[in-house]
């Protein structure tokens, strides 16, 4: 699937860059919303679609805890800070859905403030998508034995025990329970203006493909093209890069292999 896969993730790339031109030229302003499990694959997903975008127009909005301060606002305060500009791409890695999921299973809110939360997102998505937000909802769909082994691999790789947090430990013990409130979030929030799209991503190379096709679906943008770019001539011969000599080297140790 390697070969496949790079070729196929290379021509969604491509269409990507003309997504986040259409975006741009028309000023419309794309949220997508990346829900799921624990080590599920949203990470990877949001690499995947911004790989090769212009950083200037795209953002990933990751919140972190609240603080102190946070915790006393308006619970959806935080997060609307985040929302996108004219042609601006927004990707956020969990988001205020924290509250329909994580945040009730693991005793983080009370059954009030969850209640009061499901409640309070259709009239809140829907003045969003009254503003012109396109506003797409993904869950990233993974069963507990593949999840158990992504579990695993992180916890056995040192680059990727950084993922593994105390919260995300303590909540496999909770799978049956997340997927019930997952239901009951879908079914309270899914509306034509801010729809929930479930993505398989047992197979992540196979979620990824499947998702960003889905995506480009979704964002309807005129057919145009990517200007072509024309390099003018150089005036006289290329240059070496000649730099004061205040200036310090980094040593090159890197060494090729013969073979």
């Amino acid at each position: 699937m390697g070969k496949r896969y790079r070729k196929a993730i290379g021509e969604l790339q491509l269409e990507l860059v003309r997504l986040q031109h259409g975006l741009r030229s028309s000023g419309k302003r794309l949220l997508v919303i990346f829900e799921g499990r624990d080590a599920a694959g949203k990470g990877g997903a949001i690499k995947a679609i911004t790989e090769s975008l212009d950083t200037r127009g795209y953002r990933i909005a990751a919140l972190g805890k609240p603080s102190e301060e946070e915790a006393t606002q308006w619970y959806f305060q935080r997060y609307v800070a985040h929302l996108p500009s004219a042609g601006e791409f927004v990707l956020f890695d969990r988001s205020w859905y924290n509250r329909a999921v994580v945040e009730p299973a693991m005793g983080f809110c009370t059954p009030a403030q969850h209640e009061a939360f499901l409640d309070a997102v259709p009239a809140f998505e829907k003045l969003l998508a009254d503003d012109g937000i396109i506003l797409i909802k993904y869950w990233l769909a993974v069963d507990q034995v593949e999840q158990e082994q992504r579990f695993a691999e992180r916890a056995d790789d040192p680059l990727k025990r950084w993922k593994l947090s105390p919260v995300d430990l303590a909540a496999r013990q909770k799978y049956a329970e997340m997927g019930k409130l997952r239901d009951v979030m879908i079914e309270r929030t899914h509306a034509d203006h801010a729809p929930w799209f479930v993505v398989d991503f047992n197979n992540q190379k196979r979620g990824r493909i499947n998702l960003i096709r889905h995506l480009l679906q979704q964002v309807p943008l005129p057919e145009e093209a990517v200007p072509k770019v024309k390099l003018p001539r150089l005036k006289g011969k290329p240059r070496g890069e000649h730099v004061t000599d205040k200036a310090l080297w980094v040593p090159d140790t890197f060494r090729e292999s013969a073979d």
